[in-house]
């Protein structure tokens, strides 16, 4: 029986620099990390997964700041096909596509910017679609209390596009519902209607 390593027990590297364990990478990928096409690879690999992993440096709460106003307004508010771009915590290949995030106030409103930025916090982190959704959710939540919160995604996983089953045309559809979007019907068939309809404003 093979024996299964610990995957919890850090690998103690000491002051080992990321540029030299991509440097170590491209060794054992059969590459030689000194030829002129790979010399500068290793810090612009650095460079990459810093800010493509920015998220963890960041929190929904540093995202939404002061951008929470009082106002009395209780119908929905959407805001769709927000850009997507996460790494997929199985593999680190991308995967991205559109966030559309809705709320019903109770009182107070989101500055429309403020609801991109908290999708790029938790985006910016290696993921799985589902708990990126929660997430969102979440945030919305607990930073405005409102009557309801959804969130919906849809994305396409290089994971599934460029290995394994090779399927280019799959897309993944996940949604998380909070309050009224889970407890009536109806503002859950308007939200997912409205996420749906496909109207121009050229």
């Amino acid at each position: 029986m093979t024996e299964r390593r610990d995957e919890s027990k850090a690998i103690d590297l000491g002051a080992v620099a990321y540029e030299d364990l991509v440097r170590e990478q491209l060794r054992r990928l059969g590459e030689d990390p000194a030829r002129p096409g790979l010399q500068d690879t290793p810090r612009r690999v650095e460079a990459a997964m810093k800010w493509l992993t920015r998220g963890y440096r960041s929190s929904a709460e540093e995202a939404i700041g002061s951008g929470v106003f009082v106002e009395e307004h209780d119908n929905m508010i959407l805001v769709k096909d927000i850009e997507v771009y996460s790494l997929c915590e199985h593999h680190m290949l991308p995967f991205f596509g559109k966030a559309h995030v809705a709320y019903i106030p109770e009182g107070r409103l989101l500055g429309l910017s403020k609801i991109p930025r908290v999708v790029e916090v938790f985006a910016r982190r290696l993921q799985v679609q589902e708990r990126l959704t929660d997430q969102i959710a979440d945030a919305i939540q607990e930073a405005l209390q409102p009557d309801g919160v959804g969130v919906v995604i849809e994305a396409y996983h290089l994971c599934m596009m460029m290995r394994g089953v090779e399927k280019q045309n799959s897309k993944t559809i996940t949604s998380s519902v909070r309050g009224r979007f889970r407890s009536d019907i109806r503002t859950r068939e308007e939200f997912l209607r409205l996420v749906s309809a496909s109207h121009s404003l050229a």
